[in-house]
């Protein structure tokens, strides 16, 4: 294997080091709250010399970047995500050849993906600093004393030392932690986004507050000068359901309750053990087997892909399509744009904007293009990403079957065998993995169609939620092994 010969040099690579034995839930909790508070703390930390009319390329993909604009979190979990992109379809590909059923490549993959995880952070933030858009406070760099180009740089090394922070903190939960950080920051980083879109007393653009009570509070006051004759009209409806909010409330509300629904949906192996009578349980296949975590990956690819567009735009080439502030409108990268809100898609809505950015407005056609591509894009990619992550993850039939077998688990009625267990596996899996991922784009698609409290967008709601309601189930098991520990060799967390 070509890969072989990189073994010694990824062994080199930094690396947060696994603990021995177990480790007691009250100290997992410990880190887990503590790498939290850390990551709060460096999201509000501003890039030094950041000039203030900076532009944020990432702002629409904020909800599961899990990043913060202008603060050594700027680039969030990107390169982790953009990273095991590459990777995972370069190995699905056969581009890479790789058994990941095998412990050693696997090894050897994980490493490869957290060095091109540092390569990633400087893929990422030099087109965006050398491209204009986070510019150099050439003020400062005068008072200084200093060249703009050394502010430049200044700023390139706060960036890379934040995505290279992240890396490692997410490393840090995953291996001593509840949970991964990945998963965790994406929590922290929409639920921000949600309690500011429900409290937020500051004014938009349009001159409404930005929160969904303070606006309710002053639509229905006087001094707004909205009169019942225009609420009761369509126009006026069209004005409360989306600028007024309701819409997004209610898709907010749908989602959280349809994803709780969805994840208490499985299909359950019956499950004995070998040596000791009686003692019986039961192995979980949920619909959502793959979690959400793949939609992450489809929306990360679509986020590079308008990177590169935007960059190729800003140097006059427009093959692919123009861009007006950020925002394509036109060409293949119109089409490849991720729906985000009812603004991207509501014909009345999507002519205003285009208006506003002093460009003719899409035919209607267009628009349902639009909207169809996106749906492709969320539901095939979401069935082929959920495929790789479990393959990637060791929740594949194999792996599940092996699990189960040193655990001494076996299926009543089969032989104890780890072939049989995976043949057994393999009927549910793969099966319910498809489905899933398709049930997952499509759940994804609505979302972003309605839009979401606090602009988190669909994705990052759906992640959210999920991911919340894995994390209990996880607290769940952990305070379950502290009880019963011969439980953790079942979960081969010992």
């Amino acid at each position: 294997m070509a890969f072989e010969s990189l073994a010694p040099l990824l062994n080199r690579l930094p690396a947060v080091k696994r603990p021995e034995g177990h480790v007691h839930f009250k100290k997992k909790l410990g880190w887990t709250l503590a790498i939290l508070v850390l990551y709060f703390a460096l999201a509000n930390i501003p890039l030094f010399g950041l000039d203030k009319s900076s532009i944020d390329l990432f702002e629409l993909y904020r909800a599961f970047f899990a990043g913060a604009s202008g603060s050594l979190m700027v680039l969030g979990i990107g390169p982790i995500v953009t990273a095991s992109i590459v990777l995972q379809l370069l190995v699905g590909a056969n581009v890479i050849k790789m058994d990941l059923s095998d412990p050693h490549q696997q090894a050897i993959f994980q490493g490869l993906q957290k060095l091109l995880v540092f390569i990633m952070v400087a893929v990422e933030a030099l087109p965006q600093i050398l491209g204009g858009y986070m510019r150099p406070d050439a003020g400062l760099a005068a008072q200084l004393g200093v060249s703009v180009s050394f502010m430049t740089l200044l700023l390139f090394i706060q960036i890379f030392i934040g995505g290279v922070l992240i890396l490692y903190m997410d490393e840090v939960v995953s291996k001593w932690g509840i949970g991964s950080g990945v998963g965790l920051f994406i929590i922290a980083g929409v639920s921000q986004q949600i309690v500011t879109g429900i409290f937020n007393w500051k004014l938009d653009e349009t001159g409404f507050p930005i929160g969904l009570i303070p606006k309710w509070i002053y639509i229905a006051s006087p001094s707004s000068n909205i009169g019942l004759d225009y609420i009761l009209s369509g126009q006026g409806m069209l004005f409360l359901l989306v600028q007024g909010g309701i819409l997004a409330l209610i898709s907010t509300i749908i989602i959280y309750l349809m994803v709780v629904y969805v994840e208490s949906t499985r299909i359950e192996i019956p499950l004995a053990h070998a040596a000791v009578r009686g003692a019986r349980g039961r192995f979980p296949v949920k619909l959502i087997y793959a979690s959400v975590l793949p939609m992450i990956l489809v929306r990360a690819l679509q986020a590079n892909i308008q990177l590169l567009g935007l960059i190729l735009s800003s140097r006059g080439i427009t093959v692919l399509g123009e861009y007006k502030e950020a925002t394509p409108v036109n060409g293949l990268m119109y089409y490849l744009a991720p729906i985000n809100s009812p603004n991207d898609w509501i014909p009345s809505l999507v002519s205003s904007r285009f208006t506003s950015l002093g460009m003719p407005e899409p035919p209607v056609w267009q628009i349902g293009l639009h909207v169809l591509v996106d749906a492709a894009m969320l539901i095939f990619g979401g069935i082929v990403f959920a495929l790789f992550w479990i393959e990637t993850t060791g929740m594949g039939a194999k792996s599940v079957a092996e699990k189960i077998q040193k655990s001494g688990m076996q299926i009543p009625g089969y032989r104890r065998s780890s072939g049989t267990l995976e043949r057994v596996m393999q009927r549910y899996i793969p099966k319910v993995t498809v489905i899933g991922g398709a049930f997952i784009g499509v759940l994804t698609l609505i979302a972003s169609l309605l839009g979401t409290l606090g602009g988190a967008g669909g994705t990052g709601l759906l992640l959210t939620v999920s991911i919340m309601y894995r994390l209990y189930e996880d607290i769940a098991s952990q305070q379950m092994m502290e009880m019963h520990p011969m439980m953790r060799s079942f979960f081969g967390k010992e």
